[in-house]
This record gives C-alpha cells, structure tokens and sequence, in this order.
C-alpha cells in the first residue's frame, strides 16, 4: 500500500511539474515525446554545455557533482527550451493517470456544484472556490489533451467553459491548445473539430477574422508539410472556404500553387483547389441569377491559367494521375460553366461564337497533350502511366462534351490517329477503347 501512495505521490507532482510548465511558458508551439537517452543529446544542441564559464568549469569536483546531480533531476523527464517541450517517454504512463484521475475529480465536483447552484459554497472546501474549480478545469484538461489527444470529455469540458465566459482571449487559447496537440498528433479528429468550433464561435464577433482565416492555412500547410496524406488537416482547410471573400479564394488559389507544385502526387491539395474554383464559379453563379452579369473575366482568366498550369505539370511530372483527375475537374467546368451557358440561348450570338471557338480551341489543345503524353518508353513505367491516363482522359472528355459537338471532337480525334496511339501505348486496353470510340 505504501508503494502504490509513493507511485501516485511521484506522478502528481510530474503532473503538477507540467502544468507549471505549461503556465510558464504560454508560447510553447511545439510538443514531443522523447525517449530518456535523448535529453543529454538536447542539451548539448541547445548550447548548454557550451555555455559553461571558466569559472564553472574549474570548480571543484564536489561542487561539480552536486551541480550535475541538480540538473539532471530537472531535466530527466521534461526538456522546454525556445518554446519547444519535450516530455520523457518513461512517465507517460503515470502522467497520463494521474492527469485523468486530477481531471475527472474536478469535474464531478463542478458538476455537483453546478446540480446545487443555490448551495455552492456547501459543497467546496474552505479554500475553493466555483472560480477556482473552473481554473483547475482548464488546467487538468490541457494536460489531458496533450498526453491524451482524444479524450472527448475533455474537450467538451473546454467548450463548456469558454462558452460560459466568452471571452475571445480565451478562445484564442484554444486555438493555440489545439496547435500544440496537433504538433504530435496532427490527425486528431477532436483536435481539429475543436478548432472548427472556435472559428465557428468567433467569426461574428473577432475583428482580425480575416487573419485567423490566414493563419489557419498556413498551419494546415505546415502540418501537412510533416504529415503526408493527411485528410484531416486538408478536410479541416476545404471547411475553411466557407468564411472565404471572393478576394480572398484568389488570394489562397495563388498562394497555394507552390505548395502543390512539389506535391503533386497529394490528390488532397488538388482537392482543396477545386473546392476553391468551386467557390468562385458557385458565387458566380448567384451573381447571374441575381443580376443577370456575364461571366466575370478574372474567373474565367483564373480556369484558363489552371489548366495552362495543369498542363505544365502533367508534362514535367510523367504518370502523376492526380494531375489528370485535376484535369478531368477542369475541363468539366469549363464546359459546365460557360459552353452550356452559351448554347441556351441566352447570351448574345456573338459571345455564343467566342464561346465555340474556344471550345475548339480548347480540343486542339487537349488532343495535343494526348500526342505529348503517348509515347512509350520501355525503361520505365511512368511513360505507359501516363499514356494510359492520357487515353482514358480523351475517351472521358468524348462523353461530357454537348452532343452537337461530339462530332466535331470525334473529327479531331481520328486527325491525331488515337486509336494507333492508344494500341501502341495500351494494347491490353484496345477492345475497351475500342467500344468507346465507336
């Protein structure tokens, strides 16, 4: 029995050594879990060896033993250093205990002065208070969360409390709480729905909205950057359009470009892409029926310039079919947005032509990509990849275009002789390419 006391003893004051930390210390951005052999190897990076005086160093070996056996009880089983915070992955285990077990008594006793609204004071300890539970709350709960990133009491316990005070200070703490659970754990779901439901709480009544909108991107980038495939993160930053102004929408179409140029087998930032393109023709949309505009030219210029761009990485990246999945989105809206428009007769007949020629315009291109695209090289198989996508692209295409362009599309195709092209470059697939081109 006595060992057991001195075990859950030792864990509480582990756990009441990293909430000091954590209230020290609000800019930490940053937390790992770091196997023991590792806290020596920290220090010496950080310079603390290095930074010893002269005098330090000539001490005498008494002085420099008690010296050593200090720091080493400070530093064995957390490390926070330039905002970064590292715990030992020897105490976990009992920190996480002892951090559930400090959470959950709180919480049943807040909520049992919560059911004796009219009794509080009977039911806390002459130094406690209502207050003074609710700090214990935020506190026990964000240790919670870091060891225990899933634990969904815990985070609803938080919105409880935010809510009750709603202060923006406060919610501005939950979206650097999240941040930092998202730093070692960047695809928890709860982490990143707790950030939704803050941004969803402040957007009617934060002045800098605009620039959490910003940060906000920039972090699931950040953390995508670290966390390849990672759905969540990319879920999380589709949501985010919603808040979007049109100027903004351009604004991320630009600054994302880059990020997606060096990823381009990531289907998901093409994905976040299309959802932005989705957002510009969707309020497009809505100004015509509301005002019967024309096609605004900056979106049609930003259609053009992604599929211009899209081209250039189908070219420099061989066999990449997340770029032709994109390209598939593209053209549909294209002929979507402004074809169909076009031939319902509601725009004049002159920009009903414009329109048709650049459709066709549009085909010769497609079908000058296919010629680039189906060669085949036997050394490797990104060649053969990428003529099969380009194949199936151009059999695609044949079946969204209007049926009074078919033929025009079908002539363009038997100029280019795709049916050789597609037997050299995909002969297990010619009775299939077959049946659609007849």
């Amino acid at each position: 029995m006595s060992e057991e006391s001195n075990s859950y003893g030792k864990a509480t004051d582990l756990l009441r050594q990293l909430e000091d930390i954590l209230e020290s210390d609000s800019l930490i951005d940053e937390l790992g879990f770091i196997h023991p052999s590792q806290f020596s190897l920290l220090n010496e990076e950080s310079g603390i060896s290095a930074n010893l005086s002269d005098e330090a160093i000539h001490q005498s070996a008494d002085k420099i033993a008690s010296s050593d056996e200090h720091s080493k009880r400070e530093n064995v089983y957390f490390w926070n250093r330039d905002h970064k915070l590292g715990i030992s992955t020897n105490v976990l285990l009992p920190l996480c205990r002892a951090a559930k077990q400090a959470f959950m008594t709180t919480f049943k006793q807040y909520k049992m002065c919560g059911n004796q609204s009219d009794k509080v004071e009977l039911c806390l300890p002459a130094s406690a208070s209502y207050d003074h539970l609710q700090r214990l709350l935020l506190r026990h709960s964000r240790s919670l969360l870091l060891l225990s990133c899933d634990f969904m009491t815990a985070w609803n316990c938080r919105k409880l409390l935010v809510s009750k005070k709603k202060q923006v200070s406060m919610f501005v703490d939950e979206l650097l709480l999240s941040a930092l659970v998202l730093s070692c754990s960047p695809k928890s779901e709860q982490a990143w729905s707790h950030r939704r439901w803050v941004i969803k709480s402040i957007s009617a009544n934060c002045s800098n909205f605009k620039e959490i909108l910003g940060k906000e991107s920039e972090l699931v980038e950040k953390i995508a950057e670290r966390s390849k495939m990672n759905y969540r993160a990319w879920n999380h930053r589709c949501w985010l359009i919603s808040y979007m102004t049109k100027e903004q929408v351009l604004s991320e179409l630009k600054k994302s470009r880059s990020w997606a140029a060096l990823h381009v087998a990531d289907n998901c930032c093409f994905h976040y892409r299309r959802r932005l393109l989705q957002k510009i023709l969707e309020d497009q949309s809505y100004a015509k029926e509301t005002a019967s505009y024309g096609h605004n030219a900056d979106i049609v210029q930003a259609l053009k310039d992604e599929l211009d761009w899209n081209e250039t990485l189908i070219k420099r990246y061989v066999g990449r079919e997340a770029l032709w999945l994109h390209r598939r989105f593209l053209s549909m809206c294209w002929i979507n947005s402004f074809l169909t428009d076009s031939s319902d007769g509601s725009y004049h007949s002159k920009e009903a032509t414009s329109m048709y020629h650049d459709f066709g315009t549009f085909l010769q291109n497609e079908l000058c990509l296919l010629h680039t695209s189906t060669f085949v090289d036997d050394d490797y198989g990104d060649f053969q990849a990428q003529a099969a996508y380009a194949a199936s692209y151009i059999l695609w295409l044949k079946v969204q275009v209007p049926k009074p362009l078919e033929n025009e599309l079908l002539e363009k195709i038997r100029d280019v002789d795709l049916k050789t092209l597609l037997d050299k470059s995909c002969p297990e697939r010619s009775s299939l390419f077959n049946y659609f081109m007849n």
